[in-house]
Parts: C-alpha cells; sequence; structure tokens
C-alpha cells in the first residue's frame, strides 16, 4: 500500500512541479525582467513599446501557465497519447486566443498613438476601434480553428457567399458604415470640430459610429445624422485648419458727430474688449470701419477675432455694454430711427 501511494505521488510530482514551476517563472518575469523593461520604455522617445508592454502585462503569467501545463500534460499517468494530442490543442487554441487579445489591444493602441502623432481623432471613435478589434480577433479565431484541424477553406467560401447575400440585405447600412470610413479618413470632420450642416443643424461632433455621426448642439441637444447624409452634404467646418472666428458688430451713431473721433473711442473700447475677455485673441488688433450712411445714422462695423466659434457671445455683449457707457459718457449720439415725411400740398 505504502509502494503504491509513493508510485501515485512520484507519478503527479512531476507535472504538478512542472505547473507550479511555470506560474512562478511566470510571476517572477512579470514581477522583476517586465516592469524594468516597461520602466527603461517609459523612457524612450517612441510611445508605442509602452503600448505593447502594457497590452501584454495581464497575460503574461497565463502564457507561462499554459506552457507549463502543456509540458506537464505528456506526464500525466491517466492521458493516452490521443487525450493529450485533444488536451495539447485546447491548451494551444486558449494561448492563441490570450496572444489574440493582447494583439488587439496593441492594434488600438499603435493606432492610437499614430493618430496622436498625424494629429487627428480617427481611433478615438466607435467605429475604428471596433473595427480593428473585430479584424484582429477574426484572424485569431480563424488561426484557433486552423490549429484545432478543422479546415477555412470552406468557412471561408461560405462566409464569402453569405456575405454577398447580407450586403445586399444590408444595403443602407453598409452604405453609411463606408461613408463613416470616408469621413474618418478624409478628415472632413472629426471629434470636437463645430460643423454647420446645409440642413441648418451645428453643433460639436461627438462621434462616429458605424452607423451614425452624433452632433451635441449647443443648446445641449443631441442630433443623430446618418453617416451616408454626412458624406453626402455640404458641411461648413469651423475648425477646419485656423479655428479662429472672425466677429462682427454694426454701430450707428449720430449724423452729427466726429467721426474721428468716433473711431478712436471705439477702437480705445474694443482693445479694452480683447484684453479682458477670455475667448478673444490677443494677438489680433480690432478693426473699426465706415460702412455706409445709413438712413438716420452713420453705419460703422467693428471687427474683433475669436479663438473659435462661440466666443463670439460673450465678446459681443462685453463690448456692448463698455461701449454704451463710453459714448455716453463722451457725449456720442446713437439715434433712433429716424423717417422725414414730406407732404406735398397741391
Amino acid at each position: 500500500m505504502e509502494k503504491l501511494i509513493i508510485d501515485y505521488f512520484d507519478a503527479y510530482l512531476m507535472p504538478i512541479s512542472a505547473i507550479i514551476i511555470g506560474i512562478v517563472l511566470g510571476w517572477i518575469f512579470k514581477r522583476f525582467i517586465h516592469q524594468r523593461l516597461k520602466k527603461f520604455t517609459e523612457s524612450t522617445e517612441w510611445k508605442g513599446d509602452d503600448v505593447i508592454f502594457q497590452a501584454i502585462e495581464s497575460h503574461i503569467v497565463l502564457w507561462f501557465f499554459l506552457v507549463a501545463l502543456n509540458i506537464a500534460s505528456s506526464d500525466l499517468p491517466f492521458l493516452t497519447d490521443s487525450y493529450h494530442e485533444y488536451v495539447s490543442k485546447i491548451i494551444i487554441s486558449i494561448l492563441i486566443l490570450s496572444v489574440t487579445l493582447a494583439a488587439s489591444k496593441v492594434g488600438v493602441g499603435l493606432l492610437n498613438f499614430w493618430a496622436e502623432r498625424q494629429g487627428t481623432n480617427l481611433p478615438s471613435t466607435t467605429i475604428f476601434v471596433n473595427l480593428a478589434r473585430i479584424v484582429i480577433v477574426s484572424v485569431g479565431v480563424l488561426v484557433i480553428l486552423q490549429s484545432l484541424g478543422i479546415s477555412i477553406t470552406p468557412l471561408l467560401t461560405a462566409l464569402g457567399v453569405g456575405g454577398l447575400a447580407v450586403s445586399l440585405a444590408l444595403k443602407d447600412t453598409l452604405s453609411d458604415f463606408f461613408a463613416g470610413l470616408h469621413i474618418l479618413l478624409s478628415q472632413k470632420v472629426k471629434p470636437g470640430d463645430f460643423v454647420e450642416l446645409d440642413t441648418g443643424y451645428m453643433g460639436y461632433i461627438q462621434n462616429i459610429t458605424w452607423r451614425h455621426t452624433t452632433l451635441m448642439e449647443r443648446t445641449n441637444n443631441v442630433v443623430t445624422v446618418p453617416n451616408a447624409k454626412i458624406s453626402a452634404a455640404i458641411v461648413k467646418n469651423y475648425d477646419k485648419g485656423d479655428p479662429s472666428f472672425s466677429i462682427r458688430v454694426p454701430v450707428g451713431i449720430s449724423y452729427d458727430s466726429d467721426l474721428d473721433h468716433v473711431i478712436s473711442v471705439t477702437e480705445d473700447v474694443a482693445n479694452s474688449v480683447i484684453k479682458d475677455v477670455d475667448g478673444a485673441k490677443k494677438d489680433s488688433s480690432p478693426v473699426v470701419r465706415c460702412f455706409q450712411f445709413g438712413p438716420s445714422s452713420i453705419d460703422l462695423k467693428v471687427y474683433f477675432s475669436g479663438e473659435k466659434y462661440g466666443d463670439q457671445h460673450p465678446i459681443i455683449d462685453e463690448f456692448i455694454r463698455r461701449l454704451h457707457k463710453r459714448y455716453i459718457s463722451e457725449k456720442i449720439e446713437i439715434p433712433f430711427p429716424i423717417r422725414t415725411i414730406i407732404n406735398k400740398n397741391d
């Protein structure tokens, strides 16, 4: 009996020891070697290595465990050669799946890094994140099927025929999907841009999904527009190129006013507004121009520059308040509309 227990213990000692050693080696590698390499990559200029080391960090111990389990399974007495082959395929499939998940994180992270270098926001949208993950995971699933001995050729053929039928049934959905890709790749609009559509909707682009583009109006209302509509629409993008925005304020003064004095006072007020109000471009001087002889006043126009669209409202508000107060102190008249009617009696 004692010899039987010893033989039983010896039979399972090596496999269990191999598994434990694999887990310990994985923990040691993650705790010391990986952490040291990660700290080294953080000091480098290229941030892609940071993405790679961060993506594989949570999979290291599992990889060591699976490799050790695959090695130990060959020494298990209750596993015949045929069963060991099945167990080995399952372990390798799990390992490939784990590598695929890590690769998807690396792919999305590198895509984010590339977009940041290019000054774009492509991967921050749902459509690009999901597309990258689907492609990488699909490749990983095909590799798993191939490793299990399942031929993927009939599967690919079936997917091709089925894809044709699905594409005909989901024509509008696919149209929106490819329109979304076109919008992102052409940089017609991107998340964060303030845009105006030819339909009259105005707002900030929040996200571009596989089907819709969401638009947040300044009144906090969310407008959902199909990607195909955005792709075909005439779009005014206020943040494309130079996002600064020209602000024009009309002013009317009395015909009895000294224009040189009025222009001097108006420029002084405008400069104070640019200096004090956030959103005004500090390096851009205001411009005051006489515009026309109006029915009851000489009309001027004052031009400011805002940092971006939407900054004009506080600038205009503060300018009108200060200009009205200054005109009163300078005795500059802002006339009411006057109409002279001449009645000729025969």
